[in-house]
């Protein structure tokens, strides 16, 4: 595989590697190295990456393992998912802040699942990821994803609840 090539395997790709890193490393700049390191780790493996059946997927597995040793190396065990693309100007300045207060509590709760949630959610519900991608991504069984998907969809559901009661009472 030549630059140009892997350039074209890399485009449809880098901003989904970007948003995952963000996900788990949180800083912006923590998330810019990380995709780079792991730029250069596939360019290394530029020749084997075509022996792979989804080799996006590949590449989205070495995106989080290389994340989740950074945040080993660092000891920082609070991963933080935080889905701030959120906009939408017809609506009104409550509405927007109302959104947003929502996206910040969602944001909190996910904060409070577990690792391996959080990242299911992540890859799912937030980057859209077919449950295939998932399974090469996170070596997981098909069942055990959508049990554990279920489950933490069920706690974030229970915990906004909880949230919207206690604020009308």
């Amino acid at each position: 595989m030549n630059q140009q090539e892997f350039l074209v395997f890399i485009e449809p790709i880098k901003d989904k590697m970007y948003r995952l890193s963000v996900r788990l490393l949180v800083s912006k700049e923590a998330a810019q190295d990380a995709v780079q390191e792991v730029f250069v780790k596939l360019w290394n493996k530029r020749d084997t990456l075509k022996k792979y059946d989804n080799a996006h997927a590949f590449a989205m597995t070495v995106t989080k393992n290389h994340c989740l040793d950074q945040l080993k190396l660092k000891k920082n065990n609070n991963l933080r998912i935080v889905h701030s693309n959120y906009e939408d100007e017809s609506k009104s300045l409550q509405k927007q802040l109302e959104a947003k207060n929502e996206l910040e509590i969602v944001a909190e709760i996910i904060k409070d699942l577990s690792e391996q949630e959080q990242t299911l959610i992540q890859l799912r519900d937030i980057e859209q990821l077919e449950y295939e991608e998932i399974i090469e991504i996170t070596g997981m069984k098909p069942t055990a994803i959508r049990v554990a998907l279920s489950r933490a969809r069920k706690k974030i559901r229970k915990e906004i609840i909880k949230k919207h009661r206690y604020g009308t009472v």
